[in-house]
């Protein structure tokens, strides 16, 4: 299954899912951002290509429904409801990660 991660800027949320889920189980996990200024923005290519796209705050879904709205509707869309408050592989966001994504996983 290939799993795709949103957050704001690809830096520290979606960046710590890609790293955490790639591989797990056999599932390929990448991660984008919605913002302009994005390491790596979110693009009609990484939203087809997934099979499941977690964003981390309901502002994601929001951008991505109004900017992609005939990809998004064909999509499985979960929101984590996680805010910005976490570093890069925080150890407390790796398990809040864990605890709610596996849940979705087959």
């Amino acid at each position: 299954m290939n799993l795709l991660f949103l957050c704001s800027q690809n830096k520290r949320r979606s960046l710590t899912a890609e790293k955490l889920f790639d591989g797990y189980h056999g599932h390929r996990a990448r991660s984008a951002g919605t913002e302009q200024n994005s390491r790596v923005k979110v693009t009609p290519g990484l939203l087809g290509w997934a099979d499941l796209i977690f964003c981390m705050e309901k502002k994601h879904l929001r951008r991505i429904t109004e900017k992609y709205p005939d990809i998004i509707s064909v999509k499985r869309v979960v929101c984590l409801y996680i805010k910005d408050e976490y570093g890069f592989m925080d150890p407390e966001l790796q398990e809040l990660l864990k605890s709610l994504v596996c849940e979705y996983l087959p």
